[in-house]
């Protein structure tokens, strides 16, 4: 769904556009970091005795379990998790 004009996102993209790169890189890692706080906080909701890996590995399933395979996601949460 899409309820924004053509026109409106012209003019909300020319305005990011004026932004340095420097501002939106630190608008979109503003918006990683937010996604993330929200991750975490309902994953704990979900299950609040989670161990600091058990979290890590969660978030990283929740974010980009549909990115790699089985076994890559294995090596990706040994790494994470120690």
């Amino acid at each position: 769904m899409n309820d924004t004009s053509p026109e409106m996102e012209k003019r909300y993209h020319a305005m990011l556009m004026r932004r340095s790169g420097q501002e939106r890189l630190k608008m979109g890692c503003s918006m990683y970091d937010a996604a993330k706080q929200i991750v975490k906080s309902s994953i704990l909701n979900e299950s609040p005795g989670l161990t600091e890996s058990e979290l890590k590995e969660k978030i990283f399933l929740r974010f980009y379990g549909l990115d790699f395979s089985q076994a890559q996601k294995q090596k990706i949460i040994v790494g994470l998790t120690g």
